[in-house]
């Protein structure tokens, strides 16, 4: 696992977006932690620009977080809005 993401990061992120620390499963604590990953990337990538490796794999991040928010939003809209605003997302 990813120095940046150890569990007790994985922990605290499922308990601030989730219904519980161990609520792993749950579209909001998943698009918390993708948006988390897509964070940690995004800078990474401005300092190695030509880490096209890195690049492919945000990309597929960011398109499992757009399925799980479209996901949510047909489930769920006040859920859906819930997360968007505190993750600051754009949409």
């Amino acid at each position: 696992m990813a120095e940046y993401l150890n569990a007790d990061k994985k922990q605290e992120i499922f308990s601030q977006y989730g219904k519980s620390n161990v609520d792993t499963g749950s579209p909001e604590s998943q698009i918390a932690l993708f948006s988390y990953r897509i964070a940690h990337l995004t800078g990474h990538l401005k300092s190695n620009k030509k880490d096209v490796g890195t690049q492919r794999a945000m990309q597929r991040l960011i398109g499992k977080r757009r399925k799980m928010l479209d996901y949510l939003k047909e489930t769920d809209i006040e859920r859906y809005r819930a997360i968007v605003k505190a993750l600051n997302l754009r949409r």
